[in-house]
């Protein structure tokens, strides 16, 4: 396995090129789907609550990222969070349900990543430095391994952080 990133940002798109690879199995009839939903539940919720929890505050702190931006990403965690939930709660792996729940969660996290890695890391890589970017790589990971360790992609906990956001 590779080296640990200590920039927060590559930590942030490695998750998101995680999800995107969890979304391609999770279409493919040929594939474990029901697994790959399980893992990138845990990973959705890790990943979000650790960015709310440790990376987003801190960003609000610099003059030139837009906090609004930040307040926005937030909005769409809840969303995909939502959107995440919806498929849990389907019971049949590969209905046409599941697929078009399958659809909305991908959606709402692709709108999310798209807009997050445009906006908010990118405004990160331009204003806050590579020393700062490392500290928050090491409390980000931190938190998201915390989340992960504590099964935290159950449909019970799903629920748990929908209803608290």
């Amino acid at each position: 396995m590779a080296e640990k990133s200590q920039d927060v940002v590559e930590l942030i798109l490695d998750d998101h090129r995680r999800m995107e690879e969890l979304f391609r199995r999770m279409r493919s009839v040929e594939d474990d789907r029901a697994g790959a939903l399980r893992e990138f539940s845990a990973l959705l919720i890790a990943h979000g609550e650790a960015e709310e929890e440790e990376v987003y505050p801190a960003l609000k702190r610099y003059k030139d990222i837009d906090n609004e931006e930040v307040d926005h990403g937030s909005e769409e965690h809840a969303e995909g969070n939502e959107a995440l939930l919806a498929l849990l709660e389907v019971d049949e792996v590969g209905s046409d349900d599941w697929d078009s729940k399958l659809e909305e969660l991908v959606e709402a996290v692709a709108h999310h990543t798209d807009e997050e890695e445009r906006t908010i890391l990118n405004g990160a890589r331009e204003n806050v430095s590579g020393t700062r970017r490392g500290e928050l790589a090491v409390a980000f990971w931190g938190a998201r391994e915390k989340h992960l360790k504590a099964d935290c992609g159950t449909v019970e906990n799903v629920r748990k952080v929908v209803k608290n956001s």
